[in-house]
């Protein structure tokens, strides 16, 4: 057998803006890495972090296709999006996994290089929280230092969520809605309401009609479950790696993720299956 490496079809002639590393700018990604200690695992630590926002860059890409498809009342489109941001989810939980492999002896190593950075101020994943419904005006006081990307999370805090977008797409076809659910200040977090779950009934209990509907449901409960795994796994790696010290943002730390987890995104999905009959 011929060795790859001598197959005449390979292309030699290339410049660097027409080669592999050009097309995905790899000189200024391979240089973005800048560790302030001369530690040997804050590398770790950064591409970490950095492999994680170029997860959530496309996570945010894809949820706001999806609200626009569904705007458009088209669900159809959602269902391979909200499939593909369910397998984004599972990269970004998966890679709590590598950063688990750094001690507490060693984090805390250059721990102090960090300063006050942190991850409660990535404002790409404010950004995914804001486009799935988790809403909170006043944590957007912390990109008051960069103009640009605290007007972009106001208009997403003001705009409605996907959720929010769903609801009003059933209240279009004709299903009773409660108004306050279709109408109201979309800055708040979202908050339950029977009537929301008596439709959300009518869908589950008769599939074949609502069928559309009823997938888009149980994508969104794939989304708010790996929501919710990934929450704790970044709670435990914290709790295993830093126990109960404060964060270097200002949080209490393990305590604050803590109180993340009772955040349920689409609550009536969830309580909607406790009324589901058998027709």
């Amino acid at each position: 057998m011929a060795d790859s490496a001598t197959d005449p079809g390979i292309i030699l002639e290339l410049t660097d803006e027409s080669s592999y590393g050009g097309y995905l700018c790899l000189d200024r990604i391979l240089a973005a890495q800048q560790p302030r200690s001369a530690h040997h695992d804050e590398l770790l630590f950064i591409i970490q972090h950095q492999t994680s926002e170029l997860w959530m860059k496309l996570m945010v890409h894809e949820l706001s296709a999806a609200i626009d498809h569904v705007k458009a009342d088209q669900l159809s489109p959602c269902f391979k999006i909200l499939a593909r941001v369910k397998q984004i989810q599972r990269q970004l939980f998966e890679q709590w996994a590598v950063l688990e492999t750094l001690t507490p002896s060693e984090y805390v190593q250059f721990r102090d290089s960090l300063g006050p950075a942190s991850g409660l101020q990535s404002f790409q994943f404010r950004a995914i929280e804001f486009l799935l419904g988790n809403k909170n005006a006043r944590l957007i006081d912390v990109y008051r230092h960069a103009p640009a990307t605290h007007a972009w999370l106001s208009r997403l805090l003001a705009q409605p969520s996907l959720y929010d977008e769903f609801l009003r797409h059933l209240a279009r076809r004709g299903l009773p809605i409660p108004a306050a659910r279709v109408t109201r200040d979309w800055t708040q977090r979202y908050q339950r309401h029977d009537g929301v779950v008596d439709v959300l009934k009518a869908i589950y209990e008769d599939p074949a009609r609502h069928w559309d509907a009823y997938e888009m449901c149980e994508k969104l409960v794939d989304v708010e479950e790996n929501y919710q795994l990934w929450r704790f796994r970044h709670l435990k790696t914290v709790e295993r790696t830093i126990g109960f010290k404060r964060g270097t943002g200002g949080t209490s730390g393990v305590p604050y993720l803590r109180g993340t987890l009772e955040v349920t995104l689409f609550p009536e999905l969830t309580d909607v299956r406790t009324e589901i009959r058998k027709r």
